[in-house]
């Protein structure tokens, strides 16, 4: 069974992915539906060559160019179907996929049809599951910055946030850019100057960023682990947060990249906040 009609022949999927390729379907004039673009391209590669053969003989580079065209669409539909099987078992029972946009959902394809890296796909099926299960988590903005993202700036990126907290919302903790911890991953300065470049982060290497209004009881999160710091004010505390925040861009894609804890990092961080006289007042794993 090839590529381009598995994603009609998925069997008793949910009714939430049922609900999703339908309104994909809806949005991009049939294009999860069988076939449906061998059909249309063969039509209009037809009709090409009525309306030429009306006027002169069809030449080789007319047939050239119409058997490219038919081949091109064929592989953008086997790309939409794929990021689009891949995103349906990421789908919650509590999906609204008939509340997303279709304005929205025709700009995603319009950007994702052209990507085929296996990878790059499972990225874009991320998102587009993301979006069907809270529609609005990703704005068209991160959608069309995603089109232009290639490999490499999506490896680094994921790198990045494998140093990430969650202080209520992401943060990498980029304390001290010329430490081992963060190089042997590849974080090093000129790669946190080109995220900069890109918009995926805010790089400030010359002061130190913090986070304020911080209760005296505060919970941070590092991948799934849980920590509890303790303020000696009753409010308004401050935490040091290094040197790198993320972007709107980067905040949404941050929390679909894949990143993963870092050997150690948990322990740098815990004893960099023990110099400054913060107090935690939970145990956390060692060597994390």
């Amino acid at each position: 069974m090839s590529k381009a009609s598995s994603i009609v022949n998925l069997g008793d999927i949910s009714k939430p992915g049922t609900v999703l390729i339908e309104n994909i379907s809806d949005a991009l004039g049939g294009y999860c539906k069988p076939y449906q673009i061998i059909r249309v391209a063969k039509a209009e590669a037809e009709a090409e060559i009525i309306r030429a053969q009306a006027q002169i003989e069809v030449t080789d580079l007319q047939r050239r160019a119409l058997t490219r065209f038919i081949a091109e669409e064929a592989n953008k539909q086997e790309n939409i179907e794929t990021i689009t099987e891949q995103a349906i078992p990421q789908l919650e029972d509590s999906s609204k996929p008939e509340e997303m946009e279709n304005d929205w959902v025709a700009n995603f394809f319009d950007k994702c049809r052209i990507v085929s890296d296996g990878e790059m796909q499972r990225l874009w099926s991320q998102v587009l599951a993301g979006e069907a299960n809270a529609p609005g988590t990703f704005s068209k903005r991160t959608v069309n910055f995603l089109g232009s993202l290639d490999k490499a700036d999506a490896r680094l990126f994921t790198a990045l946030c494998c140093f990430a907290w969650d202080v209520g919302h992401l943060i990498p903790l980029i304390y001290d850019v010329e430490a081992c911890i963060y190089n042997n991953a590849g974080i090093i300065f000129p790669n946190l100057t080109h995220l900069d470049d890109i918009g995926l982060v805010s790089f400030q290497p010359l002061s130190g960023l913090v986070q304020r209004r911080l209760a005296k009881r505060t919970t941070l999160y590092y991948h799934g682990y849980t920590m509890i710091m303790e303020f000696k004010q009753e409010q308004d505390n401050e935490l040091p947060i290094g040197h790198v925040l993320l972007t709107n861009v980067g905040a949404q894609l941050a929390r679909i990249c894949g990143s993963n804890p870092v050997q150690g990092f948990m322990d740098y961080v815990v004893q960099r906040w023990m110099k400054e006289g913060l107090v935690l007042s939970s145990p956390y794993p060692r060597n994390l």
